[in-house]
């Protein structure tokens, strides 16, 4: 008999920035006030050209609903949920939630800026990390001049911290 596996569920951080918590609320007044009302029409009007086991607006405008329920519903369940961070840190000098952070690679002395945020708002294109991540947890509680070591997929990296900020630089 084949043994159960067992995993960690994922970390699942309820810090959240004041701009992120708006972005999902705007996210989730949008879906429902605008874009599910404009795809039941257009569903409904393609209901009403006929046979919908070969209406491919009226099938993809249900698999749109589909899509966009499923996503009000993550919302609605998940904004309750979180922990809104309004205030920066008694000790701005180390690195906390929120923290804009400057880094420099020792080994190709490359430098790198990220943000540290929530996990619902991690933005790859703007480099912002979710608290939750190896690189951040690393991070916490350092401060400038400190030299941090990252276990990541593709080596051990590590990084001197440049300058830390709570405000956008």
């Amino acid at each position: 008999m084949a043994q159960k596996q067992l995993t960690t569920p994922i970390p699942k951080s309820d810090l959240i920035t004041p701009q992120g918590y708006k972005k999902l609320q705007d996210e989730l007044d949008y879906l429902w006030r605008v874009k599910r009302p404009e795809i039941t029409r257009s569903v409904s009007e393609a209901a009403a050209q006929g046979d919908r086991s070969e209406n491919a607006e009226y099938i993809y405008g249900k698999k749109l609903l589909r899509e966009i329920d499923r996503r009000v519903r993550f919302l609605q369940k998940r904004l309750p949920e979180l922990r809104v961070i309004h205030d920066k840190p008694t000790d701005q000098s180390r690195i906390f939630f929120g923290a804009w952070v400057s880094l420099e690679d020792i080994n190709t002395e490359e430098n790198l800026k990220l943000r540290i945020v929530g996990c619902d708002e991690i933005d790859p294109a703007q480099h912002w990390i979710s608290i939750d991540a190896p690189m951040a947890k690393a991070l916490l509680k350092k401060a400038v001049d400190d030299e941090v070591t990252v276990e990541r997929p593709i080596g051990t990296a590590t990084f001197l911290v440049l300058s830390i900020a709570y405000f956008q630089p």
